[in-house]
């Protein structure tokens, strides 16, 4: 097979060859390694390549599946995680000089919980300092695998730029305002918000603890099925973690969306959007209404008052996190993050209530929404594409980029799950990206009806000119 062909093969479909061996772990491994170092010099979605260890354990996958020992669908698929996931012994930076030679005694829950079954780590991917906005001065920025001037997704970047260019089979990703959203958008990839607590948050460094979500972000919803059966579940060691039974969500796939009522609320699709965006969502939706789904319309309550209230929230959050480090080291913070903890520590208790208290009357309105509806209909990001010039320089500029978070942040608020999937042809750039949003625990029907989206339509298949 030609190594181009192979690294851009699906997961599930390298989980398939891999178990009836016609590849092998480590003739997958070395393709993906031989793709990095030819691509990623100049990519930049890795901070640290696991070349000798990543063999290792290919080889050890290799031997164990030609015993007969299946780990499941993971075993032997190369694999990567963002560098905020702890790896033990490994060094895990945050992008920050802050924490420049830590290597944690052990592994975040999710990074084991790859490892048991069976998936080759190998290496850690690239993101904003802290899983902010901004990168640190000092480190290479992600370039966007479709145009080097167009943004690449804010903190899962790397995530989003590996995964896009075949640089991994599929990533971890962490989403606290739009962090998993924004790269599996801007790069054009399936990218999976669970609900709050759904996967364990036990050594993943925090932004906002109460707001942070990890996820897949793959090259098809089977591939986010596939990665979620695996992290998801409650983690004795995460008190916040969910402690409901998982779902069988490979058996989502093939429910199809008969009866599935869809909530589209045109108004909110096309406020703030390109037109070329909404248009790609109410299309996505009507497809999904050809194909058995239910359309109903609906209002979703007024997004404006969680954009503000969300900054102060991760801000205030934030601060906290850092206070054995800020002030005292603020120099070195890159001055992007160090805005942002500015921000947290100037806010008083009666700012971080009202915040909180904007949060808990979104979320019960939206709960209220999903008694008469399954799925939200909208966009993962208000432009296909945005310049990366039109970012913000600091925290400080954060409100001026309300229209970028009306559509992810208040989900975070909300802590409701969502699925992001290609919706439209890529014109010089990344395909829209259509945003499902289910009721708390709803995975299964985001992947039901993203699956049959996907197979009815061409848009996952478009690749980046790499």
């Amino acid at each position: 097979m030609d190594p181009r062909d192979l690294c851009f093969l699906p997961l599930t479909e390298l989980s398939e060859r891999l178990r009836d061996r016609t590849l092998s772990p480590v003739e997958a491994t070395r393709a993906v390694l031989d793709r990095i170092r030819r691509l990623d010099p100049s990519l930049h979605a890795y901070l640290l390549v696991l070349e000798e260890r990543a063999i290792e354990r290919a080889t050890e996958a290799e031997r164990e599946i030609r015993a007969g020992r299946w780990r499941g669908p993971l075993h032997g698929v190369p694999l990567a995680v963002k560098d905020l996931c702890q790896t033990a012994g490994i060094p895990t930076t945050c992008a920050s000089r802050v924490l420049r030679g830590w290597r944690p005694e052990r592994s975040a829950t999710v990074v084991e919980r790859l490892e048991a079954a069976g998936a080759v780590l190998l290496g850690k991917l690239n993101l904003t300092e802290f899983a902010v906005a901004w990168y640190h001065p000092e480190l290479p920025v992600p370039q966007n695998p479709w145009n080097a001037s167009l943004w690449p997704g804010a903190s899962s970047s790397g995530s989003g730029v590996a995964t896009a260019a075949g640089l991994c089979f599929a990533s971890l990703g962490t989403d606290t305002g739009g962090s998993i959203r924004f790269p599996s958008a801007a790069c054009g990839i399936v990218g999976l918000k669970p609900t709050y607590g759904r996967v364990s948050r036990r050594g993943i460094f925090p932004l906002g603890e109460s707001l942070d979500h990890v996820g897949p972000m793959t090259r098809t919803v089977a591939d986010a099925a596939a990665m979620l059966a695996v992290i998801a579940g409650h983690d004795p060691a995460d008190p916040t973690s969910r402690r409901e039974p998982v779902e069988d969500y490979r058996g989502a796939l093939e429910r199809g969306v008969g009866g599935v009522r869809i909530g589209l609320d045109e108004r909110f699709v096309g406020a703030g959007s390109e037109p070329g965006v909404a248009n790609a969502v109410v299309e996505a939706a009507r497809t999904l209404e050809r194909l058995g789904a239910k359309l109903v319309a609906v209002e979703v309550p007024d997004v404006e008052p969680c954009l503000s209230a969300w900054t102060k929230l991760c801000a205030a959050e934030a601060a906290a996190t850092h206070a054995q480090n800020y002030p005292s080291r603020a120099a070195e913070y890159g001055p992007g993050f160090r805005s942002f903890l500015e921000i947290g520590n100037e806010l008083r208790g009666a700012d971080y209530a009202s915040a909180h208290f904007v949060r808990e009357r979104f979320a019960g309105e939206l709960r209220g929404l999903f008694e008469d509806i399954d799925l939200i209909a909208c966009p993962s990001m208000p432009s296909a594409a945005l310049p990366v010039a039109d970012l913000p320089p600091d925290a400080r500029g954060l409100g001026d980029s309300s229209p970028l978070l009306r559509f992810t942040a208040p989900f975070n608020m909300s802590r409701n799950p969502t699925l992001s999937v290609p919706c439209g042809p890529a014109s010089g750039g990344p395909p829209p990206s259509l945003q499902l949003v289910a009721r708390e625990l709803g995975e299964a029907t985001l992947l039901q009806a993203g699956a049959v989206f996907e197979r009815a339509t061409p848009w996952h298949e478009q690749r980046p000119p790499v």
